[in-house]
């Protein structure tokens, strides 16, 4: 068993008389105590459990080490904990915080059936590979690659983590789909050069519902930004109205998902289903605020601070809308100048006045945005360096369950304290990269967290919130 190793000293400044020397050999020491928290919220929730069971297994049950279970859990808390190359696994192998995370019996790897990999309770980077690289038609008799993930189970899956994470239905529902770019620096399938981007890149579709994610749709970048959002809505509102069926869902986007398909499905009255869309302008609707953009003129050049008005209007475009529309339009006057902007809905003027459907429901669709952010800053979603588009949509769905992961963390255990809207990049920094101390006894897997923790009252307010919910198994 490898418990430390031979290191090569690293010398620094001096302190005083004493040489200050740093080296590798630390043994079973890790730098994600806090991972442990991580922990308990999958304990809690299944997200990993869930999520492993969309993967089908025709690896000979007798030869496996290292099960389906296993090997996401491995990948997906190692993304939540900031490792988001699969060259990183061959030290974290030897990690036996992690392997106690992902339910290794044997967390110092001792049991391992082959004497180079005792000391190693979890799997290496090659074998990461393979699950990532498997083809949709493997099977028992392939050679390496034999996992197979089920596209529809896990988009399925990213509905009901939603779905269960809400104890009654809600009254209401906004769903904001959402495209962003994925730069590529390689020779990728499916990669285009993207002109509103200015690079190689893809163009994954997200779809949110507040803080859950309920797609991540990888796609090439030589498409409308729209294309694909209206067959994610006939999948997702089935599935959350089967669960809820009185629930009221609003779909929310900018002016590229303001497309006649997607606002006739919504206007069906089998589907029920109301949108506010961004409306693209042009000269004849900027003619239709022309008094009011005149008015916000006026009082900008009297306060010199921005002015804005609204207006409401019936629109129809000359030959792609089926129908007239609802259209609010605000005037807006700012130091650079006039910036009219537009929006199109199905909301009543007796729900939601021009102004406050504006400014308070369409804008706080930029929230969403930052999502977005979180999962492509935070936790390497834009890490599509694989050869094929079906291992890099695998690589975004695992961003996309450590997203999950940590947004659960935030939702139940930073509940009522001072990061209950914390980044995803936050929680890591403060909450999981803890120093510790590791030692397997027979009965008992320490974890001696560092006496020098500032954020320890928080840390275990955290397991306290996250017990409240859902007592510690027996």
């Amino acid at each position: 068993m490898k418990t430390e190793c031979n290191s090569r000293e690293i010398q620094f400044q001096a302190l005083g008389l004493r040489k200050v020397v740093a080296d590798f050999g630390g043994g079973q020491v890790s730098s994600d105590g806090g991972a442990l928290l991580l922990g308990e919220i999958n304990r809690a929730t299944g997200i990993i459990e869930s999520f492993a069971k969309c993967f089908t297994d025709h690896r000979d049950e007798e030869r496996i080490e290292h099960s389906v279970l296993h090997l996401i859990g491995q990948r997906v808390f190692a993304l939540a904990l900031g490792y988001e190359d699969l060259n990183d696994h061959d030290k974290l192998r030897q990690d036996p915080l992690l392997a106690a995370l992902v339910r290794k019996l044997d967390p110092v790897g001792a049991d391992r059936r082959c004497e180079r990999d005792k000391g190693n309770p979890l799997a290496g980077k090659s074998t990461l590979n393979r699950l990532e690289l498997t083809p949709q038609d493997a099977t028992a008799k392939s050679r390496y690659q034999k996992i197979v993930y089920d596209a529809g189970a896990i988009d399925r899956f990213f509905v009901d983590a939603f779905l269960n994470a809400h104890a009654s239905p809600p009254k209401e529902i906004v769903l904001d789909p959402d495209a962003t770019d994925d730069p590529l620096h390689g020779t990728q399938e499916g990669r285009f050069f993207n002109g509103y981007y200015g690079h190689y890149c893809y163009l994954p579709l997200y779809i949110f519902c507040g803080d859950f994610p309920l797609c991540a749709r990888l796609r090439p970048s030589n498409i409308d930004p729209s294309k694909g959002a209206l067959e994610e809505l006939q999948r997702i509102v089935p599935q959350i109205r089967e669960r809820w069926p009185e629930v009221r869902i609003i779909v929310r986007g900018d002016s590229g998902f303001c497309r006649e398909e997607l606002m006739a499905w919504c206007e069906k009255e089998e589907n029920k289903v109301d949108y506010v869309f961004g409306l693209a302008r042009n000269s004849r609707l900027v003619k239709e605020i022309e008094p009011m953009m005149k008015e916000a003129r006026e009082e900008y050049e009297r306060s010199k601070a921005p002015a804005r008005r609204f207006k409401e209007f019936q629109y129809q475009t000359l030959t792609s809308w089926s129908r007239a529309r609802r259209v609010v339009g605000k005037a807006e006057f700012l130091e650079k100048g006039a910036n009219p902007r537009f929006i199109v809905t199905s909301l009543s003027e007796e729900r939601w006045k021009a102004r406050e459907l504006y400014e308070k429901f369409y804008c706080a669709r930029g929230e969403m945005e930052n999502r977005i952010k979180e999962q492509q800053l935070d936790l390497f979603a834009d890490r599509a360096s694989a050869r094929t588009m079906r291992a890099n949509q695998l690589r975004l769905w695992m961003s996309t369950a450590a997203y999950l992961l940590l947004n659960e963390l935030r939702r139940l255990g930073l509940k009522g304290t001072e990061m209950a809207r914390a980044q995803a990049g936050t929680i890591r920094s403060r909450l999981l990269k803890i120093g510790a101390q590791i030692k397997v006894t027979v009965r008992r897997v320490w974890v001696r967290l560092s006496s020098a923790y500032p954020l320890e009252e928080l840390f275990e307010q955290i397991v306290t919130n996250i017990r409240r919910e859902y007592p510690m198994r027996t």
